[in-house]
């Protein structure tokens, strides 16, 4: 059985969403407390991945998931090197894309886990942006589908709500930019209906290049704004009697997708 850790501390808010949405794709999920990881009371090694889930950690006390990064970084780096050394999967949703990026695991194209590369801010909008996204798969699909393992095969467009006040993407310098896209690092890209890039509502946030989710080299370790946990029901969609489909929500592929890596390759 794969076994999936959803960490939580004070403020996070979606952890029993992301543990139901890994259930629902085959996997055991256990919410842990960030502190029974610190103390030794649980062991990362144990599972085979590690979803951060959405939320307010910390009450996003000096700047979205800062506090919680400094853990992962300064208090437990050494077992999540390992656990990512080990080819693991690690995916950060909302709140949990900002603690990859500020924690310095994403896109780590340093190696060396601790250099913060990009950043996500405050909204141009100065407000906290709740609503329904179209994201694109970025422009080098092919490379994204090699690339990204918790993307593979999923549709070119999909549908999901976002629900933050800081999620504007900004990469540290154009050099960085260009990496990105070089090692064909940008997974999602915010668009309208038809797969265009569009400035605001479409990109909520005001993210460089409509930015919305980026993976780093070993394409397992995958942050994104939008929450898919939101959306892995028909049900769950904003106009669900309108639609013909009855099944998954867009959202359900990349919690399957990882849990078919981990029980393929782990």
């Amino acid at each position: 059985m794969v076994k999936v850790i959803v960490l939580r501390t004070a403020g996070t808010n979606c952890d029993k969403e992301t543990a139901f949405a890994f259930e629902e794709a085959g996997a055991a999920a256990q919410l842990v407390h960030i502190n029974r990881l610190s103390s030794g009371e649980k062991e990362l090694s144990e599972y085979q991945i590690l979803a951060i889930p959405g939320g307010f950690s910390y009450g996003d006390d000096i700047a979205s998931g800062k506090i919680l990064a400094n853990e992962l970084k300064y208090g437990i780096a050494e077992d999540v090197r390992k656990f990512v050394r080990d080819g693991k999967l690690i995916i950060g949703i909302c709140n949990g894309f900002q603690i990859l990026v500020k924690s310095g695991l994403l896109p780590n194209l340093s190696g060396d886990f601790k250099t913060i590369e990009t950043t996500l801010t405050l909204n141009d909008s100065a407000k906290f942006e709740d609503r329904w996204v179209y994201l694109k798969r970025a422009q080098d699909t092919r490379a994204q589908e090699h690339k990204c393992v918790w993307t593979k095969d999923i549709n070119e467009i999909i549908y999901l709500p976002v629900a933050h006040g800081e999620g504007k993407f900004i990469p540290k310098d154009k050099n960085i930019l260009a990496k990105l896209k070089k090692y064909g690092l940008i997974v999602f890209e915010y668009v309208d209906e038809k797969g265009n890039k569009k400035g605001f509502p479409y990109n909520p946030n005001g993210s460089v290049e409509n930015i919305a989710g980026i993976c780093d080299k070993t394409g397992r370790v995958f942050g994104l704004m939008p929450h898919p946990e939101r959306h892995i029901s028909f049900l769950q969609h904003p106009r669900w009697t309108r639609h013909k489909n009855r099944g998954r929500g867009d959202g359900f592929a990349i919690f399957k997708n990882g849990v078919d890596f981990v029980k393929k390759h782990l």
